[in-house]
């Protein structure tokens, strides 16, 4: 059965399902392949990473380290694995030699945001997911207009591999509740004004009422790093 129609069935058996047994059912399901969940541990990524270790802790975790996060995002990051017992945290970073070739001085994204995004982001996560055939993210529908329509399961364009975005209808309230409800470690940076953490030089800080992902790449029309297009 053809990726796109495999994800369009699982939508529909899926409408009312709750992100939990959407995750049991995608780590289950052989059609799927070999899943990994691709995690910032950002602002609200300790909720599916809880969701995850409560199904099966040893889950692949993939996370970027771009070389450009703050440092409380790495910390927080070794922290919440920890706390979660996560026992495959996959650590990911850009190629030394692609690095040294196009972004020696750490300036690229000056010139060329895109461009950046690419080499510390795409290209790392390309090489990473090239063993699953699913991977699950964290992207929500409240998040921005581009992710309005956001479906739970979807082909990946130009690849071979289902995405999987459980959380898609969740909002602020159902998020704040639930970490609440099990007590999950805080990123420091949100209370600092950081609805949404990227890489440092790219990523500021927003009023309570703003778009959640208005501090990411500010002053530019670019909304998304390029792994989800």
């Amino acid at each position: 059965m053809p990726l796109k129609e495999i994800a369009e069935r699982q939508n529909l058996l899926h409408a009312k399902s709750t992100p939990q047994t959407i995750l049991k059912h995608v780590l289950d399901d052989v059609r799927m392949g070999d899943t990994a969940l691709v995690s910032s541990f950002g602002a609200e990524s300790v909720v599916l990473l809880h969701m995850v270790a409560e199904i099966d802790p040893a889950t692949p975790v993939i996370f970027i380290e771009t070389e450009m996060l703050f440092n409380e995002t790495l910390v927080y990051q070794k922290e919440v694995a920890a706390h979660l017992g996560l026992t495959n945290v996959q650590v990911i970073t850009p190629s030394r030699a692609a690095l040294l070739e196009r972004d020696s001085e750490g300036l690229l994204h000056q010139a060329d945001v895109d461009a950046c995004c690419t080499l510390r982001k795409k290209e790392p996560l390309e090489r990473a997911l090239k063993p699953y055939g699913s991977w699950i993210t964290g992207r929500k529908r409240y998040q921005s207009g581009t992710r309005a329509a956001l479906p739970v399961f979807e082909k990946e364009a130009g690849s071979t591999r289902i995405k999987v975005n459980p959380l898609a209808s969740w909002g602020r309230t159902e998020i704040a509740v639930y970490m609440d409800d099990h007590d999950l470690p805080r990123h420091p940076l949100v209370a600092k004004g950081y609805p949404s953490i990227g890489c440092q030089p790219c990523t500021h800080a927003v009023g309570v009422d703003d778009d959640p992902r208005a501090g990411r790449w500010e002053g530019t029309e670019k909304t998304e790093c390029g792994i989800h297009f």
